[in-house]
């Protein structure tokens, strides 16, 4: 079969890698185009071309779009030219909205001029339920089937508009489940390596983007500052891929931390609490049992509290409470996004403290619920059941 594949930024190269892995074990004779990246490229080897690397579409914020809109104009006129020429078996859309959406809804209209297509699958569900849901009457009109790595969605999709969803696990509690089963250092060893002391770890994820640092980092060392003076803990910062260890240097300076780079789960592993942005983070932490505070800056705090409040449709902002449906960790984002804030909820879940138990029983119970399907073997077979189905074989 031949697969076309758009994924527009780093985290859906990493997705569509996996997944691709995954449809050349269902599917021996398996071919690819793809929008993508580097990963994407070492997972189809020679069974693959990519087509455009996804740094010349990731544009976010309305003034980036903007600037860059002829470009942007231009891929997606490749795209559709090239998959109507290629004319695969299934266009798989990883994440992307955007972008991905307007694709689907090109493909459709050759449909209904009567021109070959084909089947358009989509492969983590944009987030209708949190914004813009108004665009569900796209997916129902253009997409063949959805997939989904967040359980709650199928209430949301099946339940509330009616339109079947295919849940397949969740890629994070794979990439957990997998680093878990096979890492084996100690506590002194991982201290050890990283030129770090004995004493108990505080880690701080404080975001992947220079922005989201700049913003987050000050006051969630300032936090910790004080704890670490008068309790035995040391603070270890998980710098982020491609942000160079320089740049941490103006927040850093005059503070007594630490900084690993490239081993995030490790770091977390011999953990015993954590400050953690908004984002997959947050999953990946409850997943790794380390109890957290998730911390968020926002500019203008009051509106975008009132924003969050009347504008989205959710009650929560990170991903283990919306799993859980309901308050697992601390979210201090907005308004509630205070030094003192972020000090007072550490420590509720510092050893000794009544929050900790709750909290990491709590996580069991989000394990429990994403289950053990493995996404990408999982969404692979769904599609390949789909295209032999509709072709008859």
């Amino acid at each position: 079969m031949r697969y076309y594949i758009i994924a527009g930024e780093a985290s859906g190269d990493l997705h569509a890698a996996e997944l691709i892995k995954a449809l050349r074990e269902t599917d021996k004779e398996a071919t690819f185009r793809f929008f993508g990246g580097d990963n994407m490229s070492a997972a189809a080897g020679d069974k693959g071309v990519m087509v455009k690397h996804y740094r010349e579409l990731a544009y976010m914020g309305f003034v980036p779009v903007l600037l860059h809109l002829p470009t942007i104009l231009r891929n997606m006129k490749m795209c559709k030219e090239d998959i109507m020429t290629w004319q695969p078996d299934a266009v798989i859309l990883v994440d992307y909205a955007g972008f991905n959406l307007k694709i689907a809804k090109y493909l459709h209209d050759q449909k209904q001029k009567g021109k070959a297509t084909p089947l358009v699958f989509y492969y983590i569900a944009p987030k209708l339920w949190a914004w813009k849901e108004y665009r569900i009457k796209n997916i129902k009109r253009d997409i063949d089937a959805l997939f989904s790595i967040l359980p709650f969605e199928k209430a949301f999709f099946e339940g509330k508009h009616g339109y079947p969803i295919h849940y397949v696990g969740n890629p994070t509690a794979d990439e957990v489940r997998a680093f878990r089963s096979h890492y084996a250092e100690t506590r002194d060893e991982f201290c050890q390596r990283t030129g770090l002391d004995e004493r108990p770890i505080i880690a701080i994820l404080a975001g992947s983007r220079r922005q989201e640092i700049a913003s987050n980092l000050p006051s969630m060392l300032e936090a910790v500052s004080n704890i670490a003076e008068t309790e035995p803990y040391q603070i270890v910062i998980a710098g982020a891929p491609g942000i160079e260890r320089e740049y941490y240097s103006a927040y850093i300076a005059d503070k007594q931390c630490n900084i690993v780079f490239g081993e995030t789960y490790q770091l977390l592993s011999h953990s015993t609490a954590a400050l953690v942005t908004s984002g997959t983070a947050t999953l990946e932490t409850a997943l790794l049992r380390v109890p957290q505070v998730v911390c968020y800056h926002t500019p203008l705090p009051h509106i975008a509290r009132w924003g969050f409040n009347n504008i989205l449709k959710v009650k929560y902002i990170s991903l283990v409470n919306l799993i859980a449906d309901k308050e697992v960790v601390r979210e201090l984002f907005a308004d509630k996004f205070t030094i003192a804030n972020i000090r007072n909820e550490l420590m509720a879940v510092l050893p000794g403290a009544k929050g900790r138990d709750t909290m990491l029983n709590h996580y069991e119970e989000v394990a429990t619920t994403l289950g053990l399907q493995r996404a990408p073997e999982e969404t692979a077979r769904v599609m390949r059941e789909i295209i032999m189905k509709t072709k008859n074989v």
